[in-house]
């Protein structure tokens, strides 16, 4: 399967570095974009980090920590890119350069080990649509009890789905349907964002913008991406 971006590329992912954990200041940023399957499962991780001192580097170790040491992780902020924008200029970089010329920056692609779809629960679609997927999209950091009601308003969660959900929706799109349930996973080492899809006349492709939006919604609230897994 191509790891192609289409021609709409999905913008990049932007991050803070802050010199210790609920620190003020920042000291960097970092950059990064996955590379995916044609089905939207994870490949691999691009990435690139910037300090006033070494300007644009390689930033591989720093994106691996981030998803793997505690205490990497308190130092690091998902953010947008106009608040990235702001601090680069703030930090003496001037004006953050475009999406395209931060790309040349990535140097060091990690692979990230990907197997065939595990075949979990019911394979047929329901009558009506010729294909169902589950997802998991799994995030490091925490969220905090507001947080949560927040993602439930916005979501419109009306109960706990199924047992364990935290927040969870439902959105139909051209036919297709998506339906979402937020968990913790591994105790308190992070969250599981599942996601069930059912297509009707859409093709795979239709699967990139609502997990695109969903991935995108949990960073606004301080969650970090790790990786996307299909189940079916």
């Amino acid at each position: 399967m191509s790891t192609d971006r289409p021609p709409s590329e999905p913008s990049l992912d932007y991050h803070l570095v802050l010199p210790a954990p609920g620190s003020p200041a920042v000291e960097g940023i970092l950059v990064e974009e996955f590379t995916r399957h044609a089905d939207f499962t994870t490949t691999g991780l691009h990435s690139a980090g910037w300090t006033p001192g070494a300007g644009w580097c390689s930033a591989a170790s720093l994106s691996r920590g981030l998803r793997t040491d505690p205490d990497v992780l308190a130092r690091v902020v998902p953010t947008a890119r106009v608040d990235a924008a702001s601090a680069y200029r703030r930090l003496g970089g001037g004006e953050l350069p475009s999406e395209a010329v931060l790309r040349t920056y990535f140097r060091d692609h990690q692979p990230i080990a990907t197997a065939p779809p595990l075949r979990l629960g019911p394979t047929q679609p329901p009558e009506g649509f010729h294909e169902r997927r589950v997802y998991r999209v799994l995030f490091a950091k925490d969220l905090r009890a507001d947080q949560v009601a927040a993602l439930r308003t916005t979501w419109r969660t009306t109960d706990d789905g199924t047992a364990g959900s935290a927040a969870g929706g439902h959105r139909d799109r051209d036919g297709d349907q998506f339906t979402w349930n937020l968990r913790r996973v591994g105790h308190t080492l992070g969250w599981g964002l599942d996601v069930t899809v059912l297509l009707r006349t859409g093709t795979a492709e239709a699967v990139r913008p609502t997990l695109t939006d969903l991935t995108n919604l949990l960073r606004q609230h301080g969650l970090i991406a790790v990786t996307t897994e299909r189940f079916a």
